[in-house]
């Protein structure tokens, strides 16, 4: 009887593994199911999906939850006072910057000012010794010497005919000798005053003098004392009068048009924030630029102060007269990689980007000028949820 039977514990050891495995299996079994009971949820979602999009349209289908959340008004038409706003610089006036040359070449003795320094009018700005000008003295010292040696021999002559010791021809000789050589002696003294050399300098002080052309500021200096110019047509350094400044802006060629001189202009600078200057518009350019596609403007101001620096950036506010513009809420407006735009209704809960020109400013509304037709419907209230 004892061998007919089998020992218990080798079938307990056989028969766990079987009802592990088995348990393990409905697991994965109620698992899988319950994945697929998920799935089966997406599967409905994407059988009814919140947006449809088609290319560059975007479609609300019925009962997404969207619908709810988004409302749709006409974009109005309302007369408005549009405000340019401009990105501007201060520059010079051309008409009151020089570029300081020096008439004669040589090498530099003496840089009598610095960079950034205000000079007067006549003040002297370097000085130069040169060969070109040693040889214009000498020019000019044969030049008187020769004068006043023609000038003897005229009056010589003169008195000689009278006592009937010269001829005609002699005296006739005489004066040409001394016309010519007063001709020459005038023309020694311009060329001295052209370069700005006094003729009545003693010989030891015969150097080339810079003075200032005008009163003003040295905004560029490109010259150290030593060094040698060869070239009379390279600037020295630039001497400009900032007394008047300008503010220059560039004003795009679809708001060219409402721009003209004399229109009011203010300015606010980021070197002085709160302080806003007014003035009016003094310069409108004829021509385009070719590449920006901006029509330049300048509005000048006075500047005793010197507080207005060229190269300051500026913003300038120009009002323009007013027009009918497109006027939309300002929650219609999203940012779009740098651009701003809008979500336009062009079928029944269907609805295309539009990018639209329009100021960024503070305000329940904004004046759009161009993009938008007055009457088309636009989502003013969550077009975020559309936004890629």
């Amino acid at each position: 009887m004892a061998s007919n039977q089998h020992p218990p514990s080798r079938i307990g050891r056989a028969a766990l593994p079987v009802g592990i495995l088995a348990g393990l299996l409905l697991i994965a079994i109620l698992l899988t199911k319950g994945f697929g009971l998920w799935g089966g949820s997406d599967d409905s979602a994407n059988d009814n999906p919140v947006l449809v999009k088609h290319g560059d349209t975007i479609q609300v289908p019925e009962g997404s939850p969207l619908r709810s959340r988004i409302e749709v008004a006409s974009a109005a038409v309302e007369p408005v006072n549009p405000k340019l706003v401009l990105p501007g610089t201060i520059e010079a006036d051309p008409a009151r910057t020089i570029a300081v040359l020096t008439p004669l070449g040589g090498r530099v003795l003496e840089l009598k000012v610095a960079l950034g320094d205000r000079v007067a009018a006549g003040q002297v700005l370097a000085v130069l010794d040169s060969a070109d000008l040693a040889q214009a003295y000498d020019d000019n010292d044969k030049a008187a010497d020769a004068d006043a040696l023609t000038a003897k021999n005229l009056h010589r002559q003169e008195e000689q005919f009278k006592l009937g010791t010269a001829s005609a021809r002699d005296l006739d000789q005489a004066r040409s000798d001394n016309t010519q050589a007063a001709a020459e002696y005038a023309r020694t003294l311009a060329h001295l005053k052209t370069i700005g050399a006094s003729p009545m300098a003693p010989r030891g002080a015969r150097s080339l003098i810079l003075r200032a052309p005008s009163a003003g500021s040295i905004t560029a200096l490109s010259v150290a004392p030593g060094a040698v110019i060869n070239d009379p047509t390279q600037p020295l350094m630039t001497v400009a009068d900032l007394s008047t400044v300008w503010v220059t802006a560039q004003v795009p060629e679809n708001e060219a048009a409402g721009i003209a001189k004399d229109q009011t202009a203010d300015v606010d600078l980021v070197a002085y924030p709160g302080k806003t200057l007014h003035g009016k518009v003094l310069f409108v350019s004829d021509v385009i630029e070719p590449d920006s596609r901006r029509d330049k403007i300048r509005i000048a101001f006075a500047n005793p102060d010197h507080l207005l620096k060229p190269n300051m950036f500026a913003t300038v506010t120009l009002l323009v007269d007013k027009q009918p513009r497109v006027v939309l809420p300002t929650a219609a407006l999203l940012m779009n990689n740098d651009r701003t735009s809008v979500f336009v209704e062009t079928a029944p809960w269907t609805f295309e980007r539009r990018i639209v020109d329009a100021p960024l400013e503070e305000g329940a509304t904004v004046a759009v000028s161009s993009g938008i037709k007055a009457g088309e419907k636009i989502v003013v209230k969550g077009g975020i949820l559309l936004n890629d």
